[in-house]
């Protein structure tokens, strides 16, 4: 199993899939279908039925019980990696019997004293990347384990399954692809994201999701001439993010605590910009986190002049766990079936989102489960073989028909 889910990942990862904001169409880069293509390909050798890739990247097929079963469960994983980090030409580092002390990379290095969690894979098989790019652990290392499933299942016809659906989308990292799934023609009773975390994660609790993007208008003077007319618009907007809660960094919050993220910030003395996204488990803490926002830039404008500040507000995703707690069949299967294989399930809050929160709103209850991947989003990334193993299997034992 292990040599499966490995030649899947490593194909997968050297596929740049990079996705970009502000794109206005999905998918937001056109390389995502580099990847898409691949996966039709190898569904198509797995004998999967209904594949489609639709226009806006996405990719679904079936796996017809083979016991009649009228049970309907998918699996999704998204094809993107962040934008603003390199996913090209990625170098997979493969790490055998790994022996606990520090690695280095091109220029960096995973230390275990910074990075802890590194103790408890001494031994096991760890991919890295060169230190120069993302890895694309997220999700590609989904991807994979739900590739060698299928697998598992076409090399295994004498074990009975249920209806087993799979998708892979577009533009996760930015919060747009799944806006085009069809859910309804997806068909499934409930379905799981295996979208990063610890392999006997179960997730479906998330954050209320939102963004903000600021914009300071200043009035750029020569500085020569500057007194009293000045305003410069870099400076406003360093005032502007002192005016919101320290406390209420990312850097300073765990568990269940919220956040304001300052993303990227740039701007000369006549205009400035932010991008924010701002976390909260609760509605209301978050309602109360934009209101921050919006009495920075009343400040800012009583203090500077009218429209010297401009804010926007954009709503993204919803916490799924109210729908979820409604019906939940989903949680309860994949807690059996990681509690048969011999693990204990760990069930924790995302301090982020997954294509599951959104297709949780839209009618289709998708908690998320683990990948066995470790430290998303940078050159830092990894992933543990082993722990990739035992997601495999976990979503291996979900797809069996009870007996």
């Amino acid at each position: 199993m292990k040599d499966t889910i490995l030649d899947y990942f490593l194909k997968y990862v050297k596929i740049d899939t990079m996705s970009m904001e502000d794109q206005n169409v999905t998918p937001s880069t056109q390389k995502q279908f580099d990847l898409a293509n691949v996966l039709v390909n190898d569904l198509k050798e797995l004998g999967i039925k209904n594949i489609e890739l639709s226009k806006n990247c996405i990719v679904t097929g079936l796996l017809e019980s083979n016991c009649n079963s009228k049970l309907h469960i998918g699996f999704l994983a998204h094809m993107d990696t962040i934008p603003g980090f390199s996913g090209t030409n990625v170098k997979p580092n493969i790490i055998k019997n790994y022996d606990g002390k520090i690695i280095k990379l091109n220029g960096i290095e995973l230390n275990p004293n910074q990075f802890p969690f590194m103790n408890k894979l001494k031994g096991k098989t760890l991919i890295t990347t060169d230190g120069t790019t993302v890895l694309g652990a997220d999700d590609k290392a989904g991807i994979a384990n739900i590739m060698a499933m299928l697998k598992y299942y076409k090399d295994h016809p004498e074990v009975k399954h249920v209806n087993i659906h799979v998708g892979f989308t577009p533009d996760e990292e930015i919060g747009e692809g799944v806006h085009a799934f069809d859910v309804k023609k997806f068909g499934c009773d409930f379905a799981y994201t295996v979208d990063g975390g610890d392999y006997n994660e179960i997730n479906y609790e998330n954050f209320n999701a939102s963004s903000c993007h600021v914009k300071i208008n200043g009035l750029d003077i020569h500085p020569g001439s500057a007194k009293g007319q000045m305003k410069n618009a870099s400076l406003i907007l360093m005032e502007f993010n002192s005016l919101l809660p320290v406390n209420e960094r990312p850097e300073f919050t765990d568990g269940y605590d919220g956040f304001n993220h300052l993303c990227d910030m740039k701007g000369s003395v006549g205009e400035a910009y932010a991008s924010y996204i701002i976390r909260n488990h609760s509605k209301e803490l978050l309602n109360k986190q934009k209101n921050d926002f919006i009495n920075a830039c009343n400040f800012i404008n009583n203090k500077y002049g009218e429209k010297t500040c401009e804010i926007n507000i954009k709503d993204t995703y919803s916490n799924m766990f109210e729908l979820i707690n409604k019906d939940p069949r989903c949680i309860d299967r994949a807690k059996a079936a990681i509690k048969k294989l011999g693990f204990t399930p760990s069930v924790s809050p995302i301090r982020g989102g997954t294509d599951g929160a959104h297709l949780t709103q839209m009618g289709l209850n998708t908690p998320n489960l683990g990948t066995g991947g470790y430290n998303c989003h940078g050159p830092y990334e990894f992933a543990c073989l082993e722990e990739m193993e035992n997601v495999c299997n976990i979503i291996i034992e979900i797809a069996k028909e009870n007996e």
